[in-house]
């Protein structure tokens, strides 16, 4: 498969917001796995601190070139609009995205480069594909949003899934999360914003779907969003209404090997039936409150944005995702499991697709894709050998 032609750009990669405590461990990854002679920088608004996380990466790895930096703001669009045409990708951490991002992503698809993200921000998403979608396709652009926790595990771990199957049956996947992490004060943020957003983010999802082109001779939905026993186990499971079930169908829509008529559940394993209840009670209090001023910025008050789970912390954090696969008389199940899942192995989820995207031969995309669209098995392979575990447990 031939590469995609780039125009001669001075970077292959810049990563944007390393100076930021997801940013900096993705910087870390890419300077302790990437090839020798990829060109990248990183950037950010302070060359001060870009100065000092340049220093830091070349102490962990003095044998390597020094990376370069350049300066760029959020709010200076002819910044940003210059950092997307110096490079073939761009990756950046740099939320709540909603606030903050939209100006790199019409920079990018602009300039006909590159764009990933961390987002799990799902009236993100929806707003950049009615916005700048059209113009990603016509300048060739790649927007990958969802290229960390958020939702690579799910997104590729049901494409890796359904490769195993018969591709012209009827196929439903339902995927069983289970973590032990810490979250980050940007993380908490997103999430509150998020559920004081619940109607414009519904109103955005309409507008999407409206306006959106779906295949017709295939078929892709969801299952029935209800708490339900984990199957072969006593434990249960309670749907988990974020972007990633909605990532997942996406492919599901782009990619013929999802079958005819294909399905997608998306479920927490929280254990006994009391913790179902409690989680549904908190959630629900936390929606409530978030959709007023005044009591969202009293939980907002309650992490402060910028800190990040400690190295000892995150050391002992893990994550499984197990996908139960049906198609005829066929059941298989999976299972996607790394460390910890919001920082170290986002790090090397966002770090792997930039790489993949400005290295290996991928089919030819355009325009708002998802990561198993874009990049699939290629991106697959990326991550096993950087350490996450995708396997067939049984079938």
């Amino acid at each position: 498969m031939a590469a995609r032609p780039r125009p001669e750009r001075p970077y292959e990669l810049v990563l944007f917001g390393a100076t930021g405590f997801a940013g900096g461990l993705t910087a870390e990854h890419l300077t302790r796995h990437a090839p020798l002679d990829l060109r990248w920088a990183v950037a950010g608004r302070s060359q001060e601190r870009l100065m000092t996380v340049a220093d830091q990466l070349q102490g962990l790895a003095p044998a390597r070139p020094r990376v370069e930096t350049l300066m760029a703001d959020v709010r200076d669009i002819d910044s940003l609009r210059a950092l997307a045409a110096s490079t073939a990708v761009v990756a950046t951490t740099v939320g709540p995205f909603l606030t903050y991002g939209e100006p790199l992503v019409a920079a990018c698809a602009a300039a006909g480069t590159d764009y990933l993200d961390i987002t799990g921000e799902p009236e993100f998403v929806d707003t950049m594909w009615l916005r700048h979608h059209d113009e990603a396709v016509r300048s060739g652009a790649r927007l990958v949003h969802a290229c960390g926790f958020d939702s690579i595990p799910y997104d590729l771990g049901t494409l890796f899934t359904v490769q195993q199957l018969p591709p012209d049956l009827p196929i439903s996947v339902e995927c069983y999360v289970r973590a032990k992490a810490g979250i980050s004060g940007g993380t908490y943020h997103s999430a509150v914003r998020a559920f004081g957003r619940a109607r414009q983010t519904a109103a955005v999802a309409k507008q999407r779907r409206d306006t959106e082109d779906r295949p017709t001779q295939r078929r892709v939905r969801a299952t029935r969003a209800r708490p339900k026993k984990v199957p072969g186990q006593d434990r249960w499971a309670v749907p988990l209404p974020t972007l990633d079930p909605v990532i997942v169908r996406r492919s599901a829509r782009a990619l013929p090997a999802y079958g005819p008529d294909f399905s997608y559940g998306h479920y927490a394993v929280v254990g006994s039936l009391p913790m179902v209840a409690a989680a549904g009670i908190a959630a629900g209090t936390v929606l409530v409150l978030a959709q007023l001023t005044a009591t969202r910025r009293l939980l907002l008050r309650l992490k402060t944005a910028g800190e990040g789970p400690s190295e000892q912390q995150r050391a002992g954090a893990w994550f499984q995702a197990r996908f139960v696969a049906r198609a005829g008389d066929v059941v298989l199940v999976t299972e996607v499991s790394g460390g910890d899942p919001g920082y170290d192995e986002t790090a090397v989820m966002l770090g792997q697709s930039a790489l993949c995207l400005a290295r290996d031969a991928l089919p030819v995309t355009a325009g708002q894709v998802t990561s198993a669209h874009a990049m699939g098995q290629p991106l697959i392979e990326r991550l096993r050998v950087a350490g996450l575990t995708f396997r067939v447990v049984t079938d």
